[in-house]
């Protein structure tokens, strides 16, 4: 027994080693890609690291590439930081209220209205993309942080996920707060709001990620060089008409993309976790 359980967690170490190596291989590729001068990229893909990284990065960060719209990356990553903060914030700021008052608020037609929300999850930004770009310009929206953001703040996958949980929050924390004379925004901020902590956390990843990595909105309602999102510079490296595509800073641009998701996941991770494997609340 012994000697199986032994044989047993090296091979579990085996697989979870080669599953990490899987999965790094691509980011070890692009970061040693990223090092070298473009020439070096032109034949077989190089295996270890050259001496350019700190010049590509200046490169990327402060010059900009004329294959990227000409605006420097530093300013693409701030616009899709923005965007991405802006849309978690709004998706869960609007499904917290909206779940609340659903669940805690007897008003006729709160079931249809619920419905009507859910419904939203068979349309997509992709199949209403084109009344959603003409409501965004016919209110000038086009090419501003609002525009980036409004159109993609509802979420009724949150909004459903906010409802289960306060339909778990026991009915005497209610009854409790309201023989001490709380308001329901006082139920709200001091009872409800901290109770879904991990929910929200978890919520806000998955969203910040989501916002991160749009690229079909962006590329509609933007047309200035400046408003570009750092996924729209990638695309523009990579796709050069009558021009040698630059390997070198295309991967060092994609590992300055892959940052601040990243941070957002490490940064996050235990509430993430709890958030998404948590049952007794």
């Amino acid at each position: 027994m012994v000697e199986r359980k032994g044989m047993h967690r090296i091979v579990s170490h085996l697989i979870l080693i080669l599953g990490c190596a899987l999965v790094l291989l691509p980011i070890y590729i692009a970061l040693v890609a990223a090092s070298h001068e473009a020439a070096a990229l032109t034949g077989d893909t190089p295996l270890w690291f050259g001496g350019r990284l700190l010049e590509n990065l200046s490169s990327v960060l402060g010059h900009g590439l004329q294959a990227a719209g000409g605006a420097p990356v530093w300013r693409m990553l701030l616009n899709s930081l923005f965007m991405a903060l802006g849309i978690a914030g709004g998706k869960i700021a609007i499904s917290l209220t909206a779940a609340f008052a659903i669940v805690y608020f007897k008003f006729p037609g709160r079931g249809l209205c619920f419905f009507l929300i859910f419904v939203t999850l068979m349309l997509p930004v992709e199949v209403r993309i084109v009344p959603t770009f003409e409501v965004a310009s016919n209110l000038h929206l086009i090419d501003s942080y609002v525009g980036l953001i409004l159109p993609l703040i509802a979420s009724a996958t949150a909004t459903f996920l906010y409802r289960q949980f306060f339909l778990t929050i026991p009915e005497e924390l209610l009854e409790a707060a309201r023989i001490d004379g709380a308001s329901p925004w006082r139920f709200f901020k001091d009872i409800a709001l901290p109770l879904s902590r991990t929910n929200t956390a978890a919520l806000f990843v998955v969203t910040f990620i989501y916002g991160w990595n749009q690229y079909l909105w962006p590329l509609l309602v933007t047309n200035q060089e400046s408003m570009y999102t750092v996924v729209m510079a990638i695309q523009r490296m990579v796709n050069v008409p009558d021009a040698p595509v630059e390997w070198n800073l295309v991967m060092m641009t994609a590992l300055l993309a892959l940052l601040p998701p990243l941070l957002v996941v490490l940064c996050m991770q235990q509430l993430f976790i709890k958030g998404l494997i948590e049952q007794e609340k």
